[in-house]
């Protein structure tokens, strides 16, 4: 074979080689999501289920609670009133996220304390509810956790 064509094959061979390295590290503009790593959803379109779901996972951390938990706040935050004596059916789907948020692993305090404060001043005649929910929850953590 000629020395020549061998060389050039190489050096053929190698700028192949570089402009798919090249091609493999360059990734156009994606856009990127919010820090919870939600994708491109914005906020408000998020539903109380997915929220809930977000909430429910065990394997959800912290920052992602806290991102869920500030959304179901910002644009779910007010319950339904009361019937009377009567509780609405909605509030039992934030019980459920009271109950869950203090029975998840990745949960602080502090979360479970801003998640409390802020809803009880969105609906203060739930306030009894929301107080005996939180402590439904924290009594089966206490239990969870022995």
């Amino acid at each position: 074979m000629d020395l020549v064509f061998i060389i050039k094959s190489l050096i053929g061979l190698v700028l192949l080689l570089g402009i798919l390295v090249a091609l493999l590290l360059y990734r156009p503009n994606k856009k990127k999501g919010n820090e919870a790593g939600e994708g491109t959803k914005k906020d408000s379109d998020y539903t109380l289920e997915e929220l809930y779901s977000i909430i429910k996972d065990k394997h959800s951390t912290t920052k992602k609670l806290k991102w869920a938990l500030d959304i179901v706040i910002r644009y779910h935050g007010e319950i339904p009133p009361k019937n009377g004596v009567q509780l609405d059916e909605d509030f039992y789907k934030y019980s459920e996220i009271l109950l869950r948020i203090c029975q998840h692993p990745n949960t602080k305090k502090e979360l479970i304390l801003e998640f409390d404060k802020a809803l009880r001043e969105l609906n203060p005649q739930y306030k009894k509810e929301i107080n005996d929910f939180l402590t439904r929850g924290l009594n089966a953590r206490d239990i969870a956790s022995s």
